[in-house]
């Protein structure tokens, strides 16, 4: 049987290799320049959301969420994610995707914002609600399927580069590094890295179903972790490259929209930053499938590839080993850039 190499150790290698393992593959290897969940993985926020703005999101998505869903607590806590609008503009958007989402089966709801208690409501115009969608712990769910795939029998070598392991079948997922390995195997992967900032509070008094909260116009996030908060927002102006540096000429403009939209948390103050890499594509859709004789992919997904780990690693498994996808994997493929086909995602956070 070939031998197939998962080149890194984050939610979505670990879920490819797991999946192999799951079908039947028995000489599967996970490698890691560094650990499991050492790199994109262990900086994320951990939303898991079905409210995407295209079809082809919103399937992998609720493919997605059955997986966490079987996790549950303390991993997966479904406590929905909460979109508020405050403009007449930012409502139709919302009440757009809710549309579309509801048509492929989401359950988002329009709801009264007031049900969170806390929340400044008295300027918004308008809010969604998935209750099904949730917040995570990326490394510990990460963790938890590499325990799985040692269990079927994968092997793990950390601190080991992909290159240097003898593969029948390689499979990419290095996140924002990605590009890097696929180069040497003469393909050029219109991938780029893109650093986001995290911020949490400290301790708190919270709510242990406070939702995922977001402002649609603008981006702004926070969810609840433990007893603190952590925020997220875009950047003013986007900061391409590897470097991961927080911009803490920021937080005080950051901490301002939290006590503004969330008084309920009017004395918190941060205590911890930190920044993480997005592996960004022109579109904001990953690329996924084969790349090259033997060579597949699993990156480019521009902030989504935690919440999207579990049903990309089975329909890329099911391809590798010459299954039928269990998801439509067509509108993710390479080539598309060449041809001009793209269908931007416009909810990236």
């Amino acid at each position: 049987m070939a031998r197939i190499v998962v080149a890194g150790a984050g939610a979505m290698g670990a879920s490819i290799a797991f999946q192999l393992a799951s079908l039947g593959a028995r000489d599967v290897v996970l490698a890691d320049r560094k650990g499991v969940a050492a790199g994109a993985t262990s900086k994320a926020m951990g939303g898991v959301r079905q409210q995407f703005s295209t079809a082809a999101e919103v399937r992998l998505a609720q493919a997605s969420i059955r997986f966490f869903e079987e996790l549950g607590p303390p991993l997966f806590e479904q406590v929905g994610y909460l979109f508020l609008a405050t403009t007449e503009e930012g409502l139709a958007e919302l009440e757009e995707r809710r549309e579309l989402q509801a048509e492929l089966g989401v359950p988002v709801e329009r709801v009264d914002p007031s049900f969170v208690e806390g929340l400044r409501t008295d300027d918004v115009l308008g809010a969604v609600n998935c209750a099904t969608d949730g917040v995570a712990d990326p490394p510990a769910v990460t963790r938890e399927l590499v325990r799985r795939a040692l269990k079927l029998g994968v092997e793990l070598r950390e601190g080991t580069d992909a290159t240097e392991i003898e593969a029948d079948v390689l499979v990419i997922a290095c996140g924002p590094w990605s590009a890097e390995l696929a180069a040497t195997h003469g393909v050029e992967l219109q991938i780029r890295p893109l650093c986001r900032q995290l911020l949490e509070t400290g301790a708190l008094e919270l709510p242990e179903d406070l939702p995922m909260v977001l402002e649609a116009e603008n981006g702004f996030h926070f969810r609840r972790r433990g007893d603190k908060l952590v925020l997220a927002m875009s950047d003013p102006e986007p900061r391409w490259g590897f470097e991961e540096r927080v911009d803490e000429s920021l937080i005080d403009d950051r901490l301002g929209r939290l006590h503004h939209r969330y008084p309920a948390a009017g004395d918190a103050t941060i205590e911890r930053s930190w920044a993480g890499l997005y592996d960004m594509t022109p579109d904001a859709h990953p690329i996924l499938g084969e790349i090259a004789d033997g060579v597949y992919a699993a990156c480019g997904f521009s902030g989504h590839g935690f919440m999207q780990s579990p049903a990309v690693g089975r329909a890329l498994a099911e391809e590798i080993l010459g299954e039928s996808p269990s998801l439509d994997l067509g509108p993710y493929r390479l080539d598309r850039f060449e041809s001009g086909t793209t269908f931007p995602e416009k909810l990236v956070l």
